[in-house]
């Protein structure tokens, strides 16, 4: 009798076990998970939703059992909002933990340097995971940068971030700007620098043609920079031919051929290069600059130089066959 009852017994405990492992492997074994997939959480979602897309969307195979598992086998920390990917052959316990304490997903955004505020605003609109309208933003306010988001954030918390990446750039710098410069207020210097953006693409001449129109308004002389002759009919964009003569000509909040000074406000969002460049201007008596055929500029402090400059230019055109 005292034998039978101990084979009862290991009996019972083989099958307590074997519940054991059945039960263990369903929870660590592999999931229904064929391949890296996405998932998202949504936010105030609970893990009892949470279980029941997964079963929906087929990556476990049954949400009752998932959350019998997880309560006593898993972790009881909340799950967290966001899109996550669980990789391929994840078992339960894996997409918990992700779920859990996983990094999500964020994907990136890019305004490069010297795109206005117009073209920021089609970005945004023109990115399919982010999600509701937003404005086109001041010009200047938005720091050029790689910005990572959320599927499904809101497009205004991502300009939101853009803009504070420049309030903060500007508040850490402008404290720092150079003794003598012309630019008086964050405005002035935002003015300048998205010019000097628009004006050189060759990142070591940036603190140059900073200091040349710094110079230009020191002594009074008109900027004369194409690009704010351009800004008032495209607001950025490219014009896609040549200026007109009436355009050079034309009286506005812009042009700095027909005004004296700055232009109203930025014509661009200018990078972080070319706000410091402006705060920290080349020491140079440059007043006049000109293209070298290389891609930089040639610069001259006097008119006659500069228009020796300018004859070595038109040599080159020629040369191109730009020009008779």
């Amino acid at each position: 009798m005292k034998r039978g009852v101990l084979v009862l017994l290991a009996a019972a405990c083989i099958a307590v076990a074997g519940v054991g492992a059945w039960f263990a492997s369903g929870w660590y074994g592999g999931a229904a998970v064929d391949k890296d997939t996405a998932f998202i959480v949504p936010s105030g979602a609970t893990l009892t939703s949470v279980a029941g897309e997964l079963e929906d969307q087929g990556l476990i195979g049954s949400a009752q059992a998932f959350l019998l598992r997880a309560k006593i086998l898993g972790s009881g920390d909340p799950v967290k909002a966001g899109e996550f990917l669980l990789p391929a052959g994840s078992s339960p316990a894996t997409i918990l933990d992700t779920l859990q304490h996983g990094e999500v997903i964020r994907r990136m955004v890019t305004v490069p340097e010297g795109m206005p505020s117009i073209m920021v605003h089609e970005r945004l609109m023109a990115e399919p995971l982010l999600t509701g309208e937003v404005p086109v933003p001041a010009e200047g306010t938005i720091l050029p940068d790689s910005y990572d988001f959320e599927r499904g954030e809101a497009r205004t918390a991502v300009l939101g971030r853009m803009q504070r990446a420049m309030s903060d750039f500007l508040a850490a710098e402008w404290p720092k700007r150079d003794a003598g410069i012309p630019v008086k207020t964050v405005n002035e210097a935002l003015s300048l620098a998205a010019i000097v953006e628009k004006e050189t693409g060759v990142p070591g001449e940036r603190r140059m043609v900073a200091g040349l129109y710094s110079n230009r308004l020191k002594v009074g002389m008109r900027l004369q920079a194409d690009p704010t002759i351009i800004y008032p009919i495209t607001k950025g964009k490219p014009l896609g031919r040549r200026i007109r003569r009436s355009e050079i000509d034309a009286v506005n909040g812009y042009n700095t051929y027909s005004m004296d000074g700055l232009p109203r406000g930025p014509i661009t969002n200018p990078g972080r290069e070319s706000i410091l460049a402006v705060l920290h201007p080349a020491d140079t008596k440059a007043l006049y600059m000109v293209a070298d055929g290389s891609g930089g500029h040639a610069f001259a402090a006097s008119l006659s130089a500069h228009n020796d400059n300018v004859v070595k230019w038109r040599a080159i055109r020629r040369q191109r066959g730009e020009i008779d």
